[in-house]
């Protein structure tokens, strides 16, 4: 059983050191697939049909809704803010996904034992940082020292702990990292397990930290230094396609092409990202001011026939959710110790209270589709939606259960009141991302409001992006609901994200059976993909029992790009795949 799924793994991973020009025609040839629910185009009609040729260089500008962070390193960055930029000039790891999701050589090819613990990567040889040093496994070494590292404050440390040894390192109770072997400058042995069981895992590319760090630029620095230094947040380096020249803090980064990219030489001579009004968006694509954005589903359908821009559709692997806030986190695991909604009664009712369905078409022009499970339909392991609790929006249904669980008015002044008879009030926080961030969040209020619940928005306001998940993350006592949104890995095991001890279980939600199939979803059985589909699925309908969020949507991500920019192909997170192949027609 383990060694057919490392079959599959492996089938077509030869020497990933062959000719580039086959690699990019394969790259193109995966461009040409239409995600579900697109035309066949997948643009507007006429609009991306272009006659001009290729011009040589040029500039074009992506733009963001949001102040970016400027944590400007892939171990230590929080949201898609930095994580665009970063795909800008560092985008380049181990292994990539292909359309199919599936883990494919990037950097690296790489063969598994036949015991299943040993992962050897082969690198590609010559590949080239931008301070002119060469990329080699004591990159890939330094990455996984850094985050198992005792000082190492980064939310990804489910991604490292699989390593032999991680522990005993992070602990202090070992200085090396055991699991790692150098062989030579292009060939590094990892050797992975479970953390807990110690049995080899069916998910391990997917799961084990791919991207490298640079040790020449960042080894001088102490590990609890690096996050905030210069050579992260002023002048970084990466393997990407185009190097930073500038960064104004917050507002803008300009790249200049990287003549030595390891895949060619990009067609333009630079990119800008640069920070927007999101709710101008769309007339700054119209006005040339820049060339690429995320337009909001409204915007989207006011420009569809515009010539000067055309439409990309593609589906995204994330979903949106409103999550209830239980507990705390402690400083090493969540403690779900807040009694206002420990009621599943009361969590349930606030699904059946909100028109999920309303609010897509409403506030996203039907791009998208509301789920049940906290999961992207374009998973392989989201659920079969038939075995799960629809709560279709339905205020008599909530009404009734807040009725069952004791929350009645009973003092008469329109508002539920707790079982005890204290005011039961609910500060909802949403960020205020576009134009319809308000009116959206106005109406979830306003859908609690109508069954007797007491809610407002938190402050009377929106919050920006970044202080938004501050606050989140550090669970601010104001917050009893929120709303925020994942993107996704693409293998579906929920470490990360909803295990007693990741930082990111925003919810705050501990639950035993949760763990156990968690448990299930990594064991040996579960080389089994249908035996692992199959956990999967038990452990969405416990979510979707439990609800300690409220699944929305998973959306399709609608891309305005101009007339005049080509070869830009989005995938499930964003349209920064593969920017040196972007070019400027005449």
């Amino acid at each position: 059983m383990i060694m057919n799924y490392f079959k599959h793994i492996i089938k077509g991973m030869n020497n990933l050191k062959k000719s580039h020009l086959m690699f990019i025609v394969m790259l193109l040839s995966i461009s040409l697939i239409v995600a579900c629910g697109t035309t066949d185009e997948g643009t507007n009609e006429g609009t991306n049909d272009q006659t001009g040729e290729a011009e040589e260089g040029g500039v074009v500008t992506y733009g963001f809704g949001q102040s970016f962070a400027g944590v400007l390193d892939w171990a230590h960055y929080d949201g898609q803010d930095d994580s665009l930029a970063l795909k800008i000039f560092n985008g380049d790891a181990l292994v990539r996904n292909g359309d199919d999701l599936m883990p494919e050589p990037h950097l690296a090819s790489w063969d598994i034992s036949e015991d299943g613990y040993t992962i050897t990567f082969y690198l590609e040889e010559g590949v080239m940082w931008h301070n002119g040093e060469e990329f080699t496994s004591e990159d890939v070494a330094f990455a996984w020292e850094v985050m198992t590292h005792p000082e190492y404050t980064g939310p990804r440390w489910s991604n490292v702990r699989i390593i032999e040894g991680a522990q005993e390192r992070r602990s202090g109770e070992a200085e090396e990292l055991t699991g790692v072997n150098i062989i030579d400058p292009y060939t590094i042995e990892v050797t992975v397990k479970h953390h807990e069981t110690g049995e080899p895992l069916p998910n391990a590319i997917d799961l084990l930290w791919t991207y490298p760090m640079p040790k020449a630029h960042l080894g001088h620095l102490d590990i609890d230094e690096i996050e905030d230094a210069d050579e992260v947040r002023r002048n970084p380096v990466g393997l990407g396609a185009y190097k930073v020249d500038n960064i104004v803090p917050g507002e803008q980064i300009t790249f200049s092409a990287f003549e030595d990219y390891w895949r060619g030489a990009p067609n333009l001579d630079g990119v800008v990202y640069r920070i927007v009004d999101g709710s101008m968006a769309a007339d700054l694509l119209i006005n040339g001011e820049i060339d690429i954005y995320e337009l909001p589903a409204s915007q989207a359908v006011t420009v569809q026939h515009d010539d000067r821009i055309y439409l990309e559709e593609k589906e995204g692997l994330s979903y949106s959710y409103i999550g209830f806030k239980l507990g705390h986190w402690d400083g090493e695991k969540n403690v779900m110790d807040n009694p206002k909604f420990a009621d599943v009664r009361v969590r349930q009712a606030f699904a059946y209270a909100i028109d999920r369905e309303g609010m897509l078409n409403s506030f996203s022009e039907g791009y998208g589709t509301v789920i049940n499970a906290a999961e992207s339909i374009l998973s392989w392991a989201y659920p079969d939606e038939s075995s799960l609790n629809q709560y279709e929006f339905d205020p008599t249904r909530a009404a009734e259960l807040l009725d069952e669980a004791g929350y009645v008015d009973s003092n008469n002044d329109g508002w539920r009141d707790t079982p005890d008879g204290e005011e039961f009030t609910v500060n909802f926080m949403a960020m205020n991302s576009n134009e319809i961030s308000e009116p959206r969040a106005t109406f979830i209020v306003q859908n609690l409001q109508d069954v007797g619940i007491n809610a407002r928005l938190q402050d009377g306001q929106l919050y920006d992006f970044n202080l938004f998940y501050d606050l989140v993350e550090e669970d601010h006592p104001d917050i009893d609901l929120f709303m925020g949104a994942w993107g996704l890995s693409a293998d579906p095991d929920p470490t990360g994200l909803w295990r007693e001890d990741d930082l990111w279980n925003y919810p705050r939600w501990v639950n035993e059976e949760s763990e156990r199939l968690i448990e299930q979803g990594l064991s040996l059985e579960a080389f089994d993909i249908d035996y692992r589909r199959d956990v999967y699925q038990q452990w969405h309908q416990l979510v979707n029992e439990e609800l300690p969020l409220i699944p929305l949507n998973s959306p399709v991500r609608v891309y305005g790009i101009a007339s005049d920019v080509q070869g830009v192909t989005p995938d499930v997170s964003d349209a920064l795949t593969d920017p040196h192949l972007w070019y400027r027609t005449n």
